[in-house]
C-alpha cells in the first residue's frame, strides 16, 4: 500500500508477511491501526521510521481481517490481511467474530479433582454498607460449583455494617467474622486465606459485583496451566485490568446492563489468557499450592493494601510461577469506596515506593507486557462485542433435543464419525474439531471424545445444555459448572435468611 501524496502523514509503505505488519513512517511518527473498523493499536515508529505490529493470530478468529491506518485525521484505503499469506488483498465485508484459533483450555480430566475442590471466597469489609450488600448478594446469586464465602468485618465504624452482615450469618456456605480492632486490609485478607484451610482462595473487594460463571471462569484460567499462581478478572474500572481501555473507567454500552456486558465478554473475549507479572486484588484467584510456596501477603509493608498483591506476585514469579488475566470474566468495580480517591492515591504511591525498592524491574516488566498480542486481542474483541447488540445466553441442544426457550442463542451438537458436529445459531454446521486418531473417533477411546467435548464447551462459552448426554459428558459439564437437563450445576449458598 502506498500513498501518492508525499505530504500525507500516512505511512509511505505497508508490508504484511502473513504474521507481522511493518510500516514506514516519519521518525518517531505515530499511527493508529484499525482492524475491521475497530481500533486495535497505536504504534510509534523508531528513529529509522520503522513500526512493527505482530499479529500471530487475527483477532476476529477468521482467516482474514480488514486493515485501515489513521494518522492526524487522515485515513488510508482499506485493505485485507490474510492469515499466513504475505501481501495485501482487496478489502472485503467485515466478518463476524469467531472463536480464536489459539486458546487456553483447561484439561478437565487432568485437573478434575482441583475443579471439584472447594474455593474460599474472601471478602474483607470496611464500611460502605450499600456496596457490601451489592457484592455479597451478587456472590450468593451468581456462584456455581464448590465454594464457601468468608466475610470479615475489619472493625467498621459504620453502624450499618453489623446489622447488614447479620443477614448473612445463617446462610448456608457463608462465614461472617469480625476483627475486634482494625487490622487493615492486608492482615484481614490473610485471616481469610488462613480460614480457607486447604482451599484455593479468591480475594474479592467489597465494592465489586460479579455475574454468572464468574468463579468458574476464574478457576478455569487458574488451572489451564500447572504453573499459574494467580488469575485476575477484568473490569470496567481496575487500572491495568480494565477493558477495553486500560487505566480508565469504561462505561458499559448505552442501554446495556452489567449482566449483559459480562455475558458479552464471556462469549467474545476468548480464553487466550494474557500474561502479566502481577495481579490485582479487586478479584484475584490464588492457588493454595502457590500460597504454600510463597507465603501470604506482606501485611507489615502494605498494611492497608495497595501493593500487597503485586509484591506477592513478584515473589511468586521469582519462585517460578506465573500470573494470567482471566479475560473472559468481567467483574464490576466501584473502586476506592472504603477510603476515597485521595487516600487511595496516597496509599498507592506509598505502596509503589516499596515495590520499586524491592522489585526495581517491576514497572518495566509490567509495561512490556501490557500491550502483548494476547492483551491487544482481548481489548479489541471487547470493543467489537460492545459495538454489537446485547447478547443472549448460549444453549447447547444435544442430538436433536428441542430448545426450550426463545431467549437464547441455540447451538446444536452431536457425535459424528470424525468428531463433534456443531451447528451455530446462524445455521452453519461444521465439524468442531477432527479427533487426532481415527480409532478415537470410531469410539475406541472415551477420553478423546470427552476432552474434545470439554474444549467445545469452553470454546463456545456454553451456558446450559439440554438433551440426554452420555454420562461421561455429564461429568465434564458438571466440572465446568454448566447446567444440564439431568444435573444442574451445584449452588453452594443458601438463600438469605
Amino acid at each position: 500500500m502506498t500513498d501518492p501524496q508525499v505530504s500525507s502523514p500516512l505511512p509511505r509503505r505497508v508490508d504484511w508477511d502473513g504474521a507481522e505488519l511493518r510500516l514506514a513512517l516519519p521518525a518517531r511518527g505515530e499511527v493508529e491501526v484499525w482492524l475491521d473498523a475497530t481500533h486495535y493499536a497505536r504504534l510509534r515508529a523508531d528513529d529509522a521510521g520503522d513500526a512493527r505490529l505482530a499479529l500471530p493470530v487475527l483477532p476476529n478468529g477468521q482467516a482474514r481481517v480488514n486493515l485501515q491506518l489513521r494518522v492526524a485525521g487522515e485515513c488510508s484505503a482499506t485493505v485485507t490481511l490474510q492469515r499466513d499469506r504475505a501481501g495485501l488483498a482487496r478489502a472485503g465485508a467485515v466478518q463476524p467474530l469467531q472463536a480464536l484459533r489459539e486458546q487456553d483450555y483447561v484439561d478437565v480430566a487432568a485437573v478434575a479433582e482441583s475443579l471439584r475442590h472447594e474455593i474460599a471466597i474472601v471478602v474483607p469489609v470496611y464500611n460502605v454498607p450499600e456496596a457490601v450488600a451489592v457484592c455479597l448478594d451478587s456472590v450468593l446469586a451468581q456462584t456455581c460449583g464448590a465454594a464457601r464465602l468468608i466475610v470479615i468485618d475489619d472493625a467498621s465504624p459504620d453502624p450499618a455494617i453489623a446489622p447488614l452482615l447479620a443477614r448473612y450469618r445463617d446462610c448456608r456456605g457463608v462465614t461472617v467474622l469480625r476483627n475486634e480492632r482494625n487490622l487493615g486490609f492486608t492482615a484481614t485478607a490473610n485471616l481469610g486465606i488462613d480460614a480457607g484451610g486447604r482451599a484455593d482462595v479468591v480475594l474479592l473487594n467489597a465494592d465489586t459485583e460479579v455475574a454468572a460463571h464468574w468463579l468458574t471462569g476464574l478457576r478455569r484460567a487458574a488451572w489451564a496451566a500447572a504453573d499459574t499462581a494467580s488469575a485476575t478478572a477484568v473490569s470496567d474500572n481496575a487500572g491495568a485490568f480494565s477493558v477495553p481501555e486500560l487505566e480508565r473507567e469504561n462505561p458499559f454500552p448505552h442501554g446495556w446492563t452489567f449482566a449483559q456486558a459480562a455475558l458479552a465478554v464471556r462469549q467474545q473475549a476468548g480464553s487466550a489468557y494474557p500474561r502479566l507479572p502481577t495481579g490485582n486484588g479487586f478479584c484475584l484467584y490464588l492457588k493454595r499450592a502457590a500460597l504454600d510456596a510463597v507465603g501470604v501477603l506482606d501485611a507489615q509493608a502494605f498494611a492497608q493494601g495497595y501493593g500487597e498483591e503485586n509484591d506477592w506476585c513478584q515473589r511468586a514469579e521469582v519462585a517460578g510461577w506465573r500470573h494470567v488475566i482471566a479475560g473472559d470474566v468481567l467483574v464490576r468495580h466501584a473502586r476506592s469506596q472504603s477510603f476515597g480517591e485521595a487516600r487511595r492515591r496516597t496509599l498507592g504511591e506509598a505502596g509503589m515506593a516499596v515495590l520499586r525498592e524491592r522489585w526495581p524491574n517491576y514497572e518495566n516488566d509490567v509495561g512490556a507486557s501490557l500491550f502483548s498480542p494476547r492483551r491487544r486481542v482481548l481489548d479489541w474483541r471487547v470493543r467489537r462485542a460492545y459495538a454489537g447488540e446485547p447478547p443472549l445466553p448460549r444453549l447447547l441442544c444435544w442430538e436433536g433435543a428441542a430448545a426450550d426457550t426463545q431467549e437464547a442463542q441455540v447451538y446444536r451438537c452431536g457425535c459424528g464419525r470424525d468428531g463433534f458436529w456443531l451447528q451455530s445459531p446462524d445455521g452453519d454446521a461444521a465439524l468442531f474439531e477432527r479427533l487426532a486418531d481415527a480409532t478415537v473417533a470410531a469410539g475406541c477411546s472415551a477420553a478423546g471424545w470427552q476432552a474434545s467435548f470439554a474444549r467445545l464447551l469452553q470454546c463456545h462459552a456454553i451456558d446450559r445444555i439440554v438433551g440426554a448426554l452420555p454420562s461421561g459428558f455429564v461429568r465434564i459439564a458438571a466440572d465446568l459448572a454448566i447446567d444440564t437437563t439431568t444435573a444442574p450445576a451445584p449452588r453452594p449458598f443458601g438463600t438469605i435468611a
